[in-house]
């Protein structure tokens, strides 16, 4: 065991900010993804985002990755019914927040759909997500999609 003495990062004072920072990117995530738009969805990525995929892949830059959401949206992908969900909220400065939202395949009733293995079947991801405020606006710079799978991290 280390003899170093491990810091807390977070702001506590910044989580009521940082909290409805997120709210208000998950509901444009959630609109997006209801309405297959792609543009509603990305809107607050920025122009030079670092993004990960869930199989590993990386892009960098709006204009890539708001293709592939474009793409991925008119294909379907990930199932027809989500559901956004906040997992933690992290403000680690005065203009940074990190924070895990999960995207939860659901069933028309609203249940969520058990992971799979198959790759055409609807699923759920946990993301990721690095803000940064510029200039009074909130901003996606990083994100990164783990899909989840049977057995969970294990």
């Amino acid at each position: 065991m280390s003899t170093w003495q491990r810091p807390t990062i977070a702001r506590p004072d910044r989580d009521g900010e940082a909290r409805a920072a997120v709210e208000a990117l998950v509901a444009e995530l959630q609109t997006g993804w209801d309405t297959a738009d792609a543009e509603i969805a990305d809107r607050r990525f920025s122009a030079d985002i670092a993004w990960g995929s869930p199989y590993g892949a990386t892009v960098h830059g709006f204009e890539t990755l708001f293709a592939i959401h474009q793409r991925l949206k008119a294909e379907g992908r990930g199932g027809p019914h989500s559901r956004y969900e906040i997992d933690r909220v992290l403000p680690i400065g005065d203009d940074v927040i990190v924070a895990h939202v999960a995207r939860l395949a659901v069933d028309a009733s609203g249940e969520p759909a058990a992971p799979s293995g198959d790759e055409d079947a609807p699923f759920s991801e946990m993301a990721m997500y690095v803000l940064v405020r510029r200039d009074n606006d909130w901003w996606l710079a990083a994100g990164q999609n783990t899909r989840m799978r049977p057995g969970g991290a294990t």
